[in-house]
């Protein structure tokens, strides 16, 4: 059996270890501590620019916590509807519900495969009309690190007076029009597990604002404590704080995101000059030069029609078979079991997308060696 190609395994870059040893010769182990403070510091460095001088990062335990704490930042809550991208992960909607709201589901446009904005102000008006009352947030995700249409849909969000929260766990060394990608929202959300553009081996962290909601967010992150001599709570708080040994692999990951970036559109590049020959074949692109992806993943979208009948349930056993793993693309939230109750507004892009699509290995430890070895599989097929 020829090794096993992962499909975006974690790559250490030497110096995780100087953080962590750190970390034990000082004893700080449990969450909090100097690796904590600066991998926050070293996150708001590499995505500061002059749109948005003052936000602030909270490093937290996972991307879905940043998502709930941004959620609750912003008094969402028991009755009140968030809008939110079909096409993601769950872990993008399980949040709303965390809070006792209730998701609403818009489709992609077919651009960048993430929400589309003339299906989000439809939802909106329709909301509008039918509860009375606008939702209390919107949550864009940044599909596979692709932008989503980030200046269509904050300028709807604020025609009508309604927060973003970027779900940019995926994203993080993705742009639009030259801002990062978890930047452009009231809120973004990135993550670091342990198959992201970084890791920390699990792990995320909360875009703020500013100062002062960045405070709040670590007040609530860790079990919302009151000032006071003794342990006393006058609010529910939660377990959210990333700890001081995970923030050290976190510091050690930062020295080399750039690379990691440049690494993965390579390999997005090769697939697609190498793939794209074969008729049906095509691949999630940036729509025009503001758009720029890190390309977390390749995902692969398959025309049966125009493939000679090939799925990507093929490419997924085949590919299995010779020692290789990829997966479908996300099954969109309003197809979801848990969700059957949200209402959709859109048509069937997602619905297509997630039919044709699959993604291929796209780490940093996948070498040409091993996309030819891809390539040759599927050219065969």
């Amino acid at each position: 059996m020829k090794p096993r190609i992962y499909l975006s395994l974690a790559r250490m870059s030497g110096r995780e270890r100087e953080f962590i040893d750190d970390a034990f010769a000082t004893d700080w182990i449990a969450p909090l501590g100097p690796n904590v403070d600066g991998f926050e510091s070293d996150l708001e460095e590499y995505l500061a620019t002059g749109e948005n001088p003052s936000f602030r990062v909270a490093a937290l335990s996972s991307g879905t916590a940043a998502l709930h704490l941004a959620l609750l930042a912003l008094g969402v809550g028991s009755g009140d509807e968030v809008i939110c991208q079909s096409f993601t992960f769950a872990a993008s909607a399980n949040p709303i519900r965390y809070v006792g709201a209730d998701p609403v589901f818009v489709d992609s446009e077919p651009g960048s495969w993430n929400m589309d904005p003339l299906r989000l102000e439809e939802a909106i008006l329709d909301r509008l009309r039918i509860k009375g009352s606008l939702p209390a947030a919107i949550i864009p995700v940044h599909l596979y690190g692709m932008p989503a249409r980030m200046d269509a849909i904050l300028e709807i969000a604020s025609r009508y007076g309604i927060p973003v929260v970027e779900d940019a766990a995926e994203a993080l060394g993705s742009r639009f029009d030259g801002r990062p990608c978890g930047t452009l929202g009231r809120y973004g959300a990135l993550s670091f597990n342990g198959n992201k553009i970084i890791t920390t081996s699990g792990g995320g962290a909360l875009v703020c604002p500013d100062g002062s909601a960045r405070d709040h967010t670590l007040f609530l992150a860790t079990q919302a404590r009151d000032q006071a001599p003794w342990y006393q709570h006058s609010s529910i708080g939660y377990n959210y704080r990333l700890s001081n040994v995970c923030a050290g692999i976190g510091r050690g990951q930062m020295t080399v995101l750039n690379a990691y970036v440049q690494t993965r559109r390579a390999i997005n590049r090769y697939y697609a000059a190498n793939l794209s020959v074969r008729p049906g074949f095509t691949f999630q692109c940036e729509p025009d030069p503001r758009f720029r992806s890190n390309f977390w993943l390749t995902a692969l979208r398959v025309n049966p029609e125009l493939a000679g009948g090939i799925t990507p349930a093929d490419i997924c056993r085949r590919l299995e078979a010779e020692n290789i793993e990829a997966r479908h693309l996300w099954k969109p939230m309003h197809l979801q079991p848990v969700f059957a109750d949200a209402p959709y507004y859109g048509g069937d892009v997602c619905e297509t997308l997630f039919r044709q699509g699959v993604c291929l290995p796209s780490g940093p430890l996948v070498t040409h060696a091993d996309q030819d070895r891809i390539i040759e599989i599927l050219l065969r097929l």
